[in-house]
């Protein structure tokens, strides 16, 4: 087996010149199961933590991802060079409808943090803590200092692997051997009910700041808090149900729509939300699909999603809007898409990536169904494609399919 070595002490000594911005020296290192093994300097919590690694080339916006639940069983590397110079905010910092700002759920979800350099001296004006500071107190082991350049190239050509993430006490050396032992037996999180582990458990019902135009029953495979600022801000009532809410139940709601949100992992596991959304749209209630939802959507209607090489992760990734023709900005987090070639006859493309062409969307012929791929509502990135809200808006007053409205 071939392995890679990246020690900065003993290579380039690119890093050397870091040491004195750390109170503390710390070893860590992380391992992949392809032998490469990338020795750094620990921060954040001390331990070990095993999952799929991927990468984000997104500049800002740490704290929005580290708590996006669509990351759960991930271990995060961040392209960008310099993470943590804004350090974090309080979780008490809330909006109008209480949701916190700044974060999308209420811890981290990640297993654990690859950074070239970490930055121990935050200044920004609602920072309370350091990025060192919320990783210990979450448990997330952290490693900075190593070549992030050449593992993103790494993760490219080969796509996502397994690995593991070790930060160690000061003074405590790496078992290598040991930890290259280890990661073969690390278990591919996408076997596991990601989705069970980070979707609420029991129903949520948030209230809109002006008289309600109707309701929406949004069900949560581990949504992101920006969704459902995003709909109250359409005026809906928001009823937020477990992923596993039999069709009964979010009948007894009589929706005037119901939106299936983000969330980790293969779709494939989520047998049982794939089922009441075929349930849903029998019913020819109006739907949105986000994310997950969008390939949630696609399975239901007998399409099929595949594993992409290394997903999307970022919030630049440009797509084609099909009736228009023009190209937005979008924020992504998805290593799952849907198989164009697999389409039924009623449903199309809406959304291409501009990149890969990749479907980024789609849309119910004859039924008022529609999804994306992205995240219209942001957090973090650009607000390019809120109106997808919008669109839902017009969709539960219409009633329509969306080719009908978009003539």
């Amino acid at each position: 087996m071939k392995r890679m070595f990246v020690d900065n002490e003993d290579t380039s000594g690119n890093f050397s010149g870091f040491k004195w911005l750390i109170p503390w020296k710390r070893e860590a290192v992380l391992v992949l199961e392809d032998g490469s093994v990338y020795k750094g300097y620990g921060f954040g919590s001390v331990g070990r933590k095993g999952g799929e690694v991927v990468f984000s080339t997104s500049m800002v916006g740490y704290t929005e991802a580290f708590t996006d639940p669509s990351y759960n069983g991930q271990i995060l590397m961040l392209t960008y060079p310099l993470v943590g110079n804004y350090g974090v905010p309080s979780y008490d910092r809330k909006d109008e409808y209480g949701l916190p700002l700044n974060f999308e759920s209420s811890s981290i979800k990640i297993e654990g943090l690859v950074v070239h350099e970490a930055c121990f001296t935050p200044s920004h004006w609602a920072s309370v803590k350091t990025l060192e500071d919320w990783l210990v107190e979450e448990g997330v082991p952290g490693i900075w200092g190593i070549d992030t350049r050449s593992l993103t190239i790494k993760l490219r050509e080969r796509g996502v692997m397994l690995g593991i993430i070790e930060s160690f006490k000061p003074g405590e050396k790496p078992e290598v051997e040991k930890l290259v032992e280890d990661v073969k037996r690390v278990e591919d999180p996408n076997k596991k009910d990601l989705v069970g582990e980070v979707a609420l458990l029991e129903e949520k019902v948030y209230e809109p700041k002006i008289k309600a135009r109707g309701k929406v029953v949004l069900i949560d495979c581990g949504v992101k808090n920006n969704i459902i600022r995003c709909e109250l801000r359409q005026g809906y009532r928001v009823i937020r149900v477990p992923y596993d809410t039999p069709f009964e139940r979010i009948e007894e709601h009589d929706p005037d729509g119901v939106i299936i949100s983000n969330g980790p992992g293969d779709p494939e596991r989520c047998a049982q939300t794939i089922e009441v959304v075929k349930e849903v749209l029998e019913a020819g209630i109006p739907t949105l699909g986000i994310c997950l939802g969008n390939q949630i959507i696609a399975l239901a209607e007998d399409a099929r999603c595949y594993k992409m090489k290394f997903g999307h992760r970022s919030v630049n990734k440009p797509c084609i809007e099909r009736f228009s023709n023009r190209c937005f900005v979008t924020t992504q987090n998805h290593g799952f898409a849907v198989n164009p070639d697999s389409l039924p006859g009623d449903l199309e493309i809406w959304w291409t990536n501009a990149d890969d062409k990749t479907v980024e969307g789609i849309f119910h012929e004859e039924k008022p169904c529609f999804a994306v791929q992205f995240h219209p509502e942001h957090d973090p990135g650009p607000r390019d494609t809120e109106f997808i809200f919008e669109i839902f808006t017009r969709m539960i007053k219409e009633r329509k399919p969306l080719k009908k409205m978009m003539r």
